[in-house]
């Protein structure tokens, strides 16, 4: 479960994409690198996700940086498919 890439449905993060970083009970830690850095990840519940079948490897998401480059890559990627 963690790394993996997931779409927020509610909230003010609503359509936001982030990865799972650590869970808590029935509650899942995700980030972003920007809004939402590794050091203060959102708590949200695992019902205002929308999960992907895109699983990040952990060095892909090790800092703030390299998992921004990581949702950008994906972003465009989803947005390519969409168009096509």
């Amino acid at each position: 479960m963690i790394g993996r890439i997931v779409c927020s449905k509610a909230g003010r993060d609503k359509g936001y994409f982030m990865v799972i970083v650590k869970t808590e009970g029935d509650f899942l830690c995700v980030a972003d690198g920007k809004e939402r850095p590794l050091e203060r990840a959102k708590r949200k519940n695992a019902k205002h996700l929308k999960f992907t079948n895109t699983v990040l490897a952990s060095d892909s998401f090790k800092t703030n940086k390299s998992l921004k480059k990581a949702l950008a890559v994906y972003r465009d990627s989803a947005k390519f498919k969409e168009e096509a």
